[in-house]
């Protein structure tokens, strides 16, 4: 299947059994030379927002509430009503709950899942699917060896494979994502913990990147030694809460950032959103405080 709309900006989604060609139009913004990634400030949970050349947006995950939309609209270009793809890493609702919000806001071309169902706050999870129908979104699940691409940027499903995806623990679930851009490279985890750690690196995953969201908000279950040291990130963004019971991130997980190859360790409780953009081969870093 092949939509041509505006622009002729696309997104090329390739499922594991089925190709799908999804075009979208750029609806505002001016266009930009070079990819940049957006860690939002959500308060306890995990939001990224990364833009591709001709202000292509895909969001992964949106936070527990409507916080996410104060922190979309300082990075948006006013009067954006668009959002090319959403993402949810898995059905919790620290990841997903903004969604809902959001799309009384924006439009959204497509949003992937990994195809499973929440286990708690159900009727939130319910309530956010049916409010994207509504919307006419498209849902899709996809999983490991998906892929999305635009020009020459490339977004690479490493997790969950089906086995994986079947996981009576949902945060084993996550997806986790590969960023290539010809600027940088990075790597979302969702919650991943420390097992899905050792299968990517018992399957020698493509996981060595410039910069590493950190799983499951900084828990000591994450980032281990044999895990960084594969990753080798120049940069770690964590997406904690100021005010969270699980005492996020925790002081072992934090030794093990400073100790990795890490030569900048950023947090959005004390840093608020932070911003990656490149500029003549550049990383420039922003955040608010």
């Amino acid at each position: 299947m092949k939509k041509i709309l505006r622009h002729g900006i696309f997104i090329l989604i390739i499922l594991t059994a089925l190709d799908v060609f999804v075009w979208r139009g750029v609806v505002s913004g001016i266009p930009s030379r070079e990819a940049s990634l957006h860690f939002l400030d959500v308060g306890q949970g995990d939001s990224e927002l990364l833009l591709l050349p001709g202000d292509v947006a895909i969001l992964t995950d949106a936070g527990p509430d409507k916080s996410v939309l104060r922190s979309l609209e300082k990075v948006f270009s006013s009067g954006r009503h668009y959002i090319d793809v959403g993402i949810v890493s898995h059905p919790q609702l620290d990841h997903y709950g903004g969604f809902r919000e959001l799309i009384r806001h924006y439009h959204f071309g497509v949003i992937i899942t990994n195809g499973r169902d929440a286990t708690s706050a159900q009727d939130e999870w319910r309530a956010f699917l049916d409010a994207a129908r509504e919307d006419g979104t498209q849902l899709i699940v996809l999983g490991a060896g998906s892929e999305i691409r635009h020009g020459e940027s490339t977004l690479r499903f490493l997790e969950p494979d089906a086995p994986l995806a079947k996981s009576k623990e949902l945060n084993d679930t996550s997806f986790v994502e590969r960023i290539d851009t010809p600027s940088f490279s990075a790597l979302l985890t969702g919650d991943i913990g420390l097992n899905v750690e050792q299968l990517l690196i018992k399957e020698n995953a493509p996981i060595d990147v410039d910069i590493l969201k950190v799983g499951h908000h900084g828990s000591k279950y994450a980032s281990s030694m044999a895990f960084l040291a594969k990753v080798q990130p120049l940069l770690v963004a964590i997406e904690v809460g100021a005010k969270n019971i699980y005492k996020h991130p925790t002081k072992e997980t934090l030794a093990r950032l400073a100790s990795s190859t890490a030569q900048t360790i950023l947090r959005t409780d004390t840093h608020g959103t932070i911003s990656i953009l490149p500029e003549n081969g550049v990383l420039r870093i922003f955040t608010e405080e």
